[in-house]
């Protein structure tokens, strides 16, 4: 089992609302409205980690370890939601969400394949992890950045750690989980359509379409966009940075050089090629 010691190392890397934020340090002259709206879609995003999670419980019964560290990882994305709240609720209360708006991202997703959902998680977390190292830089007051930069070292954190799963993965299924990573990494890390590719804006519920996603329950359900490109200004090289650690992860992963997507996308062909044609078309019909 790889939970017991996941959680050890997380219990060890764990920071303290309280006494790890520097909540003296404020200055209300270094905080904008513009700046504080996108706090509080930050806070309701992260809210929806309740979802997320049902879902995991749900398409992954048969793995009671992987469940086990939903409970550290539920923990500390609430924890995120509840630290950007804290800090609205000190210095701008007036853009606490409501629980309304945070119960409307709680729905229920669609069954999906566990692999795949997966490594879908696996991108979103190195995502995050360039999302708020790039909103630390952005923000002007000083506490905010301090919380961002600590929530990106909880992503970087977890995306190890489903790093780990994904090892484990392939342990067990083998080329079956090899040809999963690879389709969903193909996706992730093409620059023509990853941009602001995350789970949290992903069509999850076919009956909710076309509010079928996080981001379209959102009070703002096109912040995601703006806060990308006119104010964390997460440009090309950003971007870069996502992709580049898919990819060198997946490198480690899959044992062999990936350098680009298209080297991915040579990769997942082989794969299909020595499981025989019908493997991609029978996980493309399970997605």
């Amino acid at each position: 089992m790889l939970y017991p010691e996941l959680f050890k190392s997380l219990e060890s890397a764990r920071w303290n609302m309280s006494t790890d934020i520097p909540w003296d340090q404020f200055e209300r002259d270094r905080i904008s409205d513009e700046q504080l709206r996108t706090i509080k879609m930050n806070a309701v995003t992260e809210w929806s980690a309740l979802p997320a999670t049902e879902m995991f419980l749900r398409d992954n019964r048969d793995d009671s370890d992987f469940c086990a560290f939903m409970s550290i990882w539920f923990y500390e994305e609430q924890k995120h939601a509840l630290v950007l709240m804290d800090y609205l609720q000190r210095f701008a209360p007036d853009y606490v969400p409501s629980e309304e708006e945070l119960h409307k991202v709680r729905f229920e997703f669609d069954p999906a394949p566990a692999l795949e959902t997966l490594m879908l998680h696996f991108c979103g977390e190195i995502r995050l992890t360039h999302w708020y190292k790039r909103a630390a830089q952005w923000h002007t007051e000083p506490v905010i950045r301090v919380i961002y930069e600590t929530l990106s070292k909880d992503e970087a954190r977890h995306a190890g750690i489903y790093l780990k799963y994904m090892r484990r993965a392939i342990e067990r299924h083998g080329d079956e989980a090899r040809l999963a990573f690879a389709r969903i990494g193909v996706l992730m890390a093409n620059t023509k359509t990853a941009k602001a590719l995350h789970p949290t804006n992903l069509h999850v519920s076919k009956a909710r379409y076309p509010e079928d996603s996080v981001q379209s329950q959102l009070p703002d359900p096109g912040w995601l966009e703006q806060w990308l490109d006119t104010q964390i200004h997460f440009d090309d090289i950003w971007e870069q940075k996502v992709i580049n650690g898919i990819l060198r992860n997946l490198s480690t992963l899959l044992d062999t050089p990936l350098q680009n997507a298209k080297d991915l996308s040579r990769y997942r062909r082989a794969m299909v090629a020595r499981m025989g044609g019908g493997a991609e078309n029978s996980q493309q019909a399970a997605g």
